[in-house]
């Protein structure tokens, strides 16, 4: 019997080896983007300590700058890590469950982007400004993250998709 049998329903006939190594390249398309986002705003996290100014801070904002390098860091680690798993696990013959896995790491890495870039806005906002407002701004701004991040995707999946396609 031909491995090729497996048509789905977005008519692709393709082996499980075949799925992993597309879903491999689309994963790491994803990445390429978040990754260099993250790796870009650690950079210039990292730098605000060795600002003169950053002494005159109020500790509460010395907390939420330490709470957003810490997110930072922790975001910058499960984006690269998908690349340091596909190299250990290389040549194992387990790529379908390689990409769950790096696919969990990405998706966990978006999420602490995403606690990254509101608390470093929070923090930008709250320096600048000093407004009451500040909290609500953030607010307002996390919720479009979310909606552009997460609603909207689950949205369209729901209307357009059938619960049993794996993609």
């Amino acid at each position: 019997m031909d491995e090729r049998t497996d048509a789905r329903t977005d008519g692709r006939v393709e082996t499980e080896e075949e799925r992993a190594d597309r879903r491999w390249q689309e994963l790491i398309q994803e990445i390429r983007v978040a990754q260099t986002g993250v790796q870009i705003l650690l950079g210039f996290l990292l730098t605000v300590v060795f600002t003169p100014l950053f002494q005159d801070l109020q500790q509460t904002d010395k907390t939420i700058y330490i709470v957003t390098v810490v997110l930072g860091s922790l975001a910058t680690g499960a984006l690269i890590g998908p690349v340091s798993f596909h190299r250990i696990v290389s040549g194992r013959r387990i790529k379908p469950h390689a990409v769950v896995w790096a696919s969990r790491l990405t998706f966990t890495g978006i999420l602490l982007l995403l606690a990254t870039l509101t608390s470093a806005l929070f923090l930008i906002l709250r320096v600048a400004t000093h407004d009451p407002y500040v909290p609500w701004l953030v607010s307002g701004v996390l919720v479009w993250y979310l909606s552009c991040w997460f609603a909207l995707p689950l949205w369209v999946r729901a209307r357009y998709t059938s619960g049993a396609d794996g993609g």
